[in-house]
């Protein structure tokens, strides 16, 4: 925790304009509280990407409630391109904010802004700032830290922006595990150190809350068993997922079912919702 600290007040020094990047399905689960603690009064642009995963009216609510707490923020999807067009102005008013404040330093606004763009693994930094500048400068990848150190990217002459992408940096202490359970299922957290199994449990539970039909249609469900465990049996069994003897493997049917919650096949979803923030 120390380290990351050190590193982001470093990289925060360089730069005029923060961009975070985190995921619309889970905007406040997503944020990191390091980054809170620590950017002070720097200009904060919040982009909620992967939107076309999320529940679009979902995302509305959190773009208004982000914008009457005062804090500029943007529903993005980086894969199909959406919203990215309106990140460079955004920053350039952020910018441009800062240096009505600030006349006295009239040298240092005589260049083009300077971003960090931050943001913990697996929300699609990388992938969102190959979208921002139209070719793909840094690593992409479906798992979580790809980005092995800060780089220095310019979006275009045009448009005359540096952008300084960093690695995905997640807090250490996941003491909440309902924060930790939606990281978990939408990929921000490697599977190798939680529970698969668990965590497919879980999201079977949420969505028998929330949107039974999302589980029921593209499994050929009639109905949904109280026991998620024998939930997870029965969608290993349509999907196929047969050891020898015609014992259902119920690890391949979690993997398979996080899989489709994280591609979109499910349907859209946001797991933070407002009404849960006091």
């Amino acid at each position: 925790m120390a380290k990351a600290k050190r590193l982001i007040q470093k990289d925060l020094r360089l730069v005029d304009v923060v961009v975070e990047i985190v995921d619309a399905r889970i905007p406040e689960s997503s944020r990191n509280p390091l980054l809170k603690k620590i950017l002070g009064l720097k200009p904060l642009l919040i982009v909620l990407n992967k939107a076309d995963l999320a529940d679009p009216a979902i995302t509305l609510t959190w773009l208004d409630f982000l914008f009457r707490k005062g804090t500029p923020a943007l529903a993005v999807s980086s894969v199909k391109g959406e919203g990215v067009k309106a990140v460079v102005p955004a920053v350039n008013e952020l910018y441009q904010k800062t240096k009505d404040t600030t006349k006295k330093n009239r040298r240092l606004f005589s260049r083009s802004p300077r971003c960090i763009v931050v943001g913990i693994p697996n929300v699609g930094k990388s992938q969102f700032i190959n979208c921002l500048i139209g070719k793909s400068v840094a690593r992409t990848g479906k798992r979580p830290a790809l980005t092995r150190g800060p780089q220095w990217l310019r979006v275009s002459q045009k448009q005359n922006i540096e952008l300084l992408d960093t690695p995905g940096v997640l807090w250490p202490k996941l003491d909440d595990p309902v924060s930790a359970f939606k990281l978990a299922v939408t990929g921000a957290i490697k599977e190798e150190i939680f529970d698969v199994e668990e965590a497919a449990g879980e999201l079977l539970t949420w969505l028998s809350q929330y949107r039974p039909q999302a589980i029921m249609q593209p499994y050929q469900l009639t109905e949904i068993p109280a026991d998620k465990q024998l939930l997870l049996v029965q969608i290993g069994k349509k999907r196929g997922f047969l050891d020898p003897g015609g014992i259902i493997n119920c690890h391949k049917a979690a993997v398979h079912l996080l899989r489709e919650f994280r591609e979109g096949a499910l349907g859209r979803f946001t797991l933070d919702l407002l009404n849960e923030k006091k």
